[in-house]
């Protein structure tokens, strides 16, 4: 990825230089049907602060034409380089510039991807541009803060449609003319274009009427229900208007399921793209229709938090992200009419354990991160810029209160419309409604790494009454090798009392709620009350910090933990027993035992989906090598036996049989997965529809049970876009060392597969029981990984890197043979960061698989 960086220096001297006023961008996309490259042409005003002075626009392209500078021509072969078309001699004050390029398609899911729908073979096209890339499509000054109109035409074939930022004009001999956009930045703009198929609504509120739009490839059209997604997005515009007192700022809003789509969707104004994974082919569980609303409201609210008003440079990348994130978890807690009131119990129990996970690698940084350049950015859409920040946010939010909070937002609205703002000018919004000095708070919270230990100590008399109560705050070191220092913070926390009803639930009697800061904070309202059975300290998951229970809290919990009435602190407390796990204080085997007796009681299917999926890791992570397959043994008997007493159609039940399929190893069970596939088997209630079927497949073919016949078969069965990424799943997770060979070359070896196509096989290749198979490419992988980040884009590139780490050698020589690599290779900081993060899952996985056997 050479000469596509660009540093924040370099963005500072431009943003100093220059305002830029409008970009008219001209596409001719009539030749997407055959693919290969189109023709772009750019013309973009802009002034400049000093006569003479020099600059650049970016542009990343196989061939520039024609540069024109204030009617001057330039020749492209002189000033076109390293993605960059260099700008001497600019004039004060106005200046325009044209430039016609050809561009190229991607397969990448960057830049103008293009996707042939193998049902109807048609093409569709989206753009997808943040952090760097709409200069793949078009020449343009790529930084959040050189903000302009833009202006797009588009050509393209006749019967297709094009969406853009703008509302859809009617095209004149296939040719798209869209309004000019309000001033917004590079990054979300966005064009959609192919024969797709749409649903179209509105919002209405005080005889104002916003367009809603949905729409998907034809061959997903069957499944589209519009009419749920449209509910979600009217539930969310109502709550951002009231909260942010700032009606909807664009003109329409799109929302557009597109193919091979890499992250789960992107913002831009008013022509969100979102992956089309959530129009869901097949039956799936509650959770899954939570996540999709959690995405769609999170997508909306960046309409105001990062369109509106946008960070001026990528440090600022974590509020962005994490604004939305708070907001929409909160829409789904507090909105009116919400169908996910428990949304909290979600965040607690996934986007929580992503960032206390990540917030515990070397990488390990400030949330306010110091993004020194592209490459920096490119690698922190991590835990600590979207969990950990919306952690923080939420921590905020009870420290100022959610009234103060959203008023201070409100003014930051009304004040930085259609600019760029800094986490300052949000503080200080915040600051003016709350009467709260945050510079303190912001130091400590913002630009500090690490996590913090809440712990109880409790003192009681013979009676069991309480005589003395506070919190002891722990700083632990950071990872080595990560910058910074162990910090205390301040924490506003809420401690939950809980005892036994004569049912034996676990009932809340009192709620506390108070500040904590430095090591120990008395708690004197507790001193003289009567102990209860569970002391929860951050009830309610107010703050940010790992939670330990005393001793006598940890017996009744680990004995009834399926028994709180309520799904938060249960999910506080399976969170809690996961971290312990992670950090070697609770035992592998300790832990299924756990789950196992609590699991049957958890009637929230997001965590028991969670469990399933974190003691599976546990085992085969962490558990001690001698002791795994008892444990794989006992858990797959477990999901089996959960499946059949599952309720027939129930979400329970479907989750239990994907954990069942994905851990199935004994002959019987395999011949049960084998049954249920092909009909001999049955379980009542159990649809085994398109994607179940396709999860049993790949569990076959990964255990030697199904060939290529039965996976091409399969694929006939299911001739879709989707079909080919479970085949190709299927075929890398064959073990055969020519399989694993195929899988390898055609993903290290080639760069043709697609984005999509690429991580199915990469998803197949790895699987846990096949470690002797998979460790001769330890050594393959450390010969490949420099050539493979300097050869391919960087969404591919990370794919692989990640991807392919062999972190299921779960070894010192691992260890050594990645250190030896670091230390001769010389990588780029970003890939030196992603090889060492995935080298420190290897380090905590042999200590908790020490753990594991000292208490075997």
């Amino acid at each position: 990825m050479p000469g596509t960086n660009l540093t924040r220096e370099e963005a500072q001297q431009r943003a100093r230089l220059l305002t830029v006023d409008a970009y008219e961008i001209e596409l001719d996309l009539s030749g997407a049907q055959e693919g290969g490259t189109y023709r772009s042409v750019t013309t973009v005003r802009f002034d400049a602060a000093e006569s003479g002075a020099e600059s650049f626009i970016d542009l990343v392209a196989p061939t520039v034409h024609e540069v024109v500078l204030n009617g001057d021509t330039l020749d492209p072969n002189e000033v076109f380089k390293d993605s960059r078309i260099a700008l001497a001699g600019l004039l004060a004050g106005h200046n325009e510039l044209r430039v016609v390029a050809t561009c190229a398609y991607t397969n990448t899911g960057e830049g103008l991807h293009r996707f042939v729908d193998p049902v109807d073979q048609q093409a569709y096209l989206y753009t997808q541009f943040e952090v760097p890339d709409a200069r793949r499509v078009f020449a343009n000054f790529e930084q959040p803060d050189l903000k302009g109109t833009f202006q797009f035409t588009v050509t393209a074939p006749e019967g297709w449609t094009v969406i853009s930022n703008s509302p859809t004009p009617e095209p004149k001999d296939n040719v798209w003319r869209f309004e000019p956009t309000p001033r917004i930045s590079t990054y979300i703009t966005a064009l959609i274009v192919g024969p797709y198929h749409s649903v179209h609504s509105s919002y209405e509120k005080d005889g104002r009427s916003v367009p809603l739009g949905i729409y998907c490839r034809p061959s997903l059209a069957e499944y589209l229900d519009s009419d749920a997604i449209f509910a979600v997005t009217r539930q969310g515009f109502a709550w951002f208007e009231e909260k942010f007192d700032y009606a909807y700022p664009f003109a329409k809003y799109d929302q557009l399921f597109v193919p091979e789509f890499n992250a789960g969707a992107m913002e831009n104004a008013g022509a969100v793209t979102i992956r089309d994974q959530y129009v869901f082919r097949s039956k799936v569980t509650d959770a899954a229709y939570e996540t999709r609303a959690e995405t769609i409201l999170h997508e909306l609210a960046h309409m105001w938090f990062g369109d509106l008003v946008t960070m001026e440079w990528w440090n600022d990348l974590w509020l962005n992200e994490s604004f939305a994130t708070y907001t929409s978890i909160a829409c789904q807690a507090h909105a009116p009419g919400s169908r996910w009131p428990h949304s909290w119990t979600t965040f607690a129990n996934s986007m929580k354990t992503w960032a206390y996970r990540q917030d515990q690698l070397p990488s390990t940084h400030p949330i306010m991160a110091e993004i020194n350049d592209l490459d920096d950015v490119l690698v922190n859409f991590d835990g600590i810029t979207y969990a950990k920040g919306a952690s923080v946010l939420k921590q905020l939010v009870a420290y100022v209160g959610m009234d103060e909070f959203f008023r201070g937002v409100q003014a930051y609205f009304k004040r930085h419309a259609y600019k760029n703002t800094r986490l300052s000018d949000l503080l200080g919004a915040l600051e003016e409604t709350s009467g709260r000095d945050l510079k303190t708070w912001s130091k400590q919270w913002l630009e500090t790494a690490g996590i913090n230990v809440l712990r109880p100590e409790i003192e009681t008399d013979a009676s069991g009454t309480v005589t003395s109560f506070a919190v002891r705050q722990e700083a632990p070191a950071l990872p080595p090798g990560a910058k910074g220092e162990p910090t205390l913070r301040p924490h506003r926390i809420a401690i939950g009392l809980y005892d036994l009803n004569p049912t034996g639930k676990l009932i809340r009697s009192e709620r506390i709620e108070l500040d904590v800061d430095g090591e120990l904070t008395e708690v004197p309202q507790l001193t003289g009350t009567k102990r209860s059975a569970v002391i929860l300290l951050n009830d309610d998951d107010l703050t940010y910090a790992k939670v330990r229970l005393d001793p006598d809290s940890l017996a009744v919990v680990t004995e009834h933990l399926g028994d709180f009435e309520e799904s938060l602190p249960r999910a506080l407390s399976w969170a809690s027993a996961w971290d312990m796990v992670r950090d070697g204080e609770l035992a592998t085997r300790d832990y299924l035992a756990l789950v196992l007796s609590g699991i049957a009681k958890e009637s929230d299917i997001g965590v028991v989906q969670s469990l399933h999926r974190q003691v599976k890791l546990a085992l085969d992570l962490y558990a001690a090598p001698d002791w795994r397959e008892t444990g794989l043994a006992q858990w797959t008997e477990a999901t089996l036996d959960h499946l059949r007493a599952a309720a027939p159609g129930s979400d329970h039940q479907l989750a239990w049989a994907r954990a069942f399929t994905a851990t199935a190893r004994t002959d019987a069970q395999l011949d049960l997965v084998s049954g249920l596939l092909g009909g001999t088997e049955t379980i009542e209630g159990l649809v085994i529809d398109t994607e179940l079927r396709w999860a049993l497949l790949e569990r076959l073919a990964a255990t030697g049970r199904a060939e290529e016949a039965a996976i091409a078969a399969e694929l006939e069965r299911d001739k879709t876009s989707a079909g080919e990424r479970h085949a190709a799943t299927a075929r890398a997770a064959r073990p055969t060392p020519q399989a694993k060979a195929e899988a390898w070359a055609s993903v290290v070896e080639s760069d043709k597969l697609p984005n999509a196509v690429q991580e199915a096989v990469i998803g197949g290749f790895i699987q846990t029981d096949q470690r002797e198979l998979l460790a001769p490419y330890t050594e393959k992988y450390f010969a490949a990984a420099k050539d493979v980040w300097n050869s391919r884009s960087h969404e591919m590139a990370q794919q692989i890197v990640v991807g392919l780490y062999p972190a299921l050698q779960v070894a010192p020589e691992t260890l050594d043979a990645t250190d030896a690599w670091l230390a001769s290779a010389e990588p780029t900081a970003a890939l030196r960061r992603l090889v060492t993060e995935s080298r420190a899952g290897i380090d905590r996985a042999l200590r908790a698989q020490a753990a594991d056997a000292n208490a075997g």
